[in-house]
């Protein structure tokens, strides 16, 4: 009876250890700037005068709110996620029903495919910067283009154009993610279920409303909720190419809070815009989730 209550104690011991690490992590990375962050939103607290914070309200906020710049920033942040959501997770279906066969040679496809989704998002916004160049000869597209008479196109200084070819550029980089996401979803369905259909006179295509998609459904839902999230969470992109241009076309809130905080220096406004952020992406999961929840 005590070798029982030993082990057990062991075992208690062993996870508190195990979980030590993690909850550590957490508390440091996560928990902790948490909280500087919403007590640093009431301040003026400023880089170069770290001595010099003092509690101002609710002004950091009003004056946030009152920011045309701010509000440029959540329409081009919800812009990106309103168009990038449901085209990188159509492209990502379509190239995992594309890849989905068992015939000799589809892994160097499915490679080829995830293959952008490993390379650092530096490199590849900086190789579709070249890509995108707005001359005709340093540009790659733009040289194709002029062979057919078309162009130049300002793909990243014109503000009616960069947005979008951000999204195009993103789409494709991130879309080998989710493909595999739903080759795996794909690979769940049982075989029988195709046979059934097919007996039952069902094409291609009813197989696929009837049979893949419903068995897809709650894969789907997963990959619009976390390329929602990631959607939201952009920066990079704008940042290598762009710097939030032309005309602030391009500026994100991510971007917003980055420019504020270590270019301008205002920690406590950017803070502040940190903490609207949150509720912004927190308010927008939860209502996500209960558009899509599993019935």
């Amino acid at each position: 009876m005590n070798k029982g209550k030993g082990t057990k104690g062991a075992e208690k011991r062993a996870a508190y250890i195990f979980l030590f690490p993690a909850v550590a992590l957490l508390l440091l990375f996560l928990i902790l700037p948490s909280i500087s962050t919403i007590r640093f939103a009431f301040t003026n607290y400023n880089i170069l005068r770290p001595n010099n914070i003092g509690f101002i309200g609710f002004d950091n906020f009003i004056k946030l709110f009152h920011s045309s710049e701010f509000r440029q920033a959540i329409g081009n942040t919800f812009y990106f996620s309103l168009i990038v959501v449901p085209v990188q997770c159509l492209l990502a279906l379509a190239l995992a029903l594309l890849v989905s066969s068992r015939k000799k040679g589809v892994s160097i496809f499915r490679a080829a495919y995830f293959s952008p989704q490993v390379t650092s998002m530096v490199v590849i916004s900086i190789l579709w910067t070249v890509l995108y160049n707005s001359s005709a000869t340093n540009g790659l597209i733009n040289a194709i283009l002029a062979k057919f008479g078309i162009g130049p196109i300002g793909f990243l200084t014109d503000p009616g154009a960069s947005m979008n070819s951000i999204i195009f550029m993103s789409a494709w980089q991130a879309a080998g993610y989710q493909m595999m996401i739903f080759l795996a979803g794909l690979q769940g369905i049982p075989r029988e279920q195709y046979e059934a259909a097919s007996i039952d006179g069902a094409g291609k295509f009813q197989q696929l409303l009837h049979v893949t998609l419903p068995g897809l459904r709650n894969v789907i839902k997963y990959v619009v909720m976390i390329t929602l999230i990631q959607a939201m969470k952009l920066f990079t992109q704008p940042y290598v190419m762009t710097k939030g241009g032309p005309q602030n076309s391009t500026r994100t809130m991510v971007y917003f809070i980055y420019e504020q905080g270590f270019q301008k220096r205002n920690f406590g406004y950017a803070c502040a815009a940190a903490a609207v952020f949150f509720v912004i992406v927190v308010s927008l999961s939860l209502a996500m989730k209960r558009i899509i929840k599993t019935d």
